[in-house]
């Protein structure tokens, strides 16, 4: 059996074994740019191999996003990649966390004008019905386990004041606590997922995807974008076809989501977006 040829210098984020995959799955591929975020340990690179173009991505050994991803590509993406909405899936090996997808063209739609026009959001409305109506069941350990993950967010480091630990422990104490529907979430929908092509949305970047309430993909959303312009809330719920939130079940996504930002942004040493979280923090137990 012929030893696969390495690919060249430009796959150095990637280890030895995702290297020789990307060999064998596309030998000879050459590296064009590196789209990594920077900030976890996932690496993103778009290639070209037999005239044609691909995204490349590779996760460290305790980088749990990549498996999501290859699951979503797996079971969940075909409402978009029908229709040329999100990459499709060329090879991918979950041990390793690597995946080759086909390249999607578009820019993305953060910090573009696009970010701010109505039209873009009722499209991310309709493409993201698409995904939560395929399919559907009940869990009756989310709640739990949602709470759980905030308790140990606020166990570890972050900078939220003790005070505010304190109010926000007692109000999770205090949560019911039963079954709920859960469907096939992104779990990042928002603006620097999304690309746009000759006024057309697409979908990317699926490291977050899970089974959870509908109302969860709104949560970023709503703390950036719709606070700021509710004619893109509106359009948004137009294009999905209703609005998935229950009151008392949104405020507990805010909050969570609230808490998890702060946290993690801390840890990753993202000032800014670390200050947005406290600020959605406030604002969530602000909430009447």
């Amino acid at each position: 059996m012929t030893e696969p040829t390495q690919p060249p210098a430009g796959f150095a984020k990637l280890s030895c074994r995702q290297r020789e995959l990307v060999a064998q799955w596309l030998p000879g591929a050459v590296p064009v740019t590196d789209h990594s975020w920077g900030l976890v340990d996932t690496a993103v690179v778009e290639a070209t191999y037999a005239g044609n173009r691909f995204i490349i991505k590779a996760g460290g050994a305790t980088n749990h996003h990549l498996n999501r991803e290859i699951e979503a590509h797996y079971h969940w993406l075909a409402p978009w990649t029908a229709i040329g909405r999100a990459p499709e899936l060329v090879a991918a090996d979950d041990d390793a966390k690597v995946l080759v997808t086909r390249y999607l063209p578009g820019r993305l739609v953060l910090d573009t004008s696009a970010a701010r026009e109505p039209d873009t959001y009722r499209q991310a409305g309709h493409l993201l019905s698409l995904i939560h109506a395929q399919t559907s069941a009940v869990d009756v350990d989310y709640e739990t386990r949602a709470n759980r993950k905030s308790m140990a967010w606020l166990d570890g480091p972050h900078r939220i004041a003790p005070a505010t630990v304190r109010r926000l422990r007692a109000l999770i104490d205090s949560w019911p606590i039963g079954p709920v529907t859960v469907v096939p979430t992104h779990g990042d929908w928002q603006p620097r997922n999304w690309i746009i092509n000759e006024g057309t949305l697409s979908v990317i970047d699926f490291g977050r995807a899970a089974l959870r309430p509908a109302m969860t993909d709104l949560t970023r959303l709503a703390s950036r974008e719709f606070a700021e312009d509710g004619s893109l809330e509106a359009a948004f719920l137009d294009g999905y076809g209703f609005d998935p939130r229950e009151p008392d079940s949104w405020f507990r996504e805010r909050v969570r989501e609230a808490i998890g930002t702060a946290a993690w942004a801390y840890q990753v040493g993202d000032r800014p977006f670390e200050g947005h979280g406290h600020r959605m923090i406030e604002s969530a137990l602000d909430t009447p």
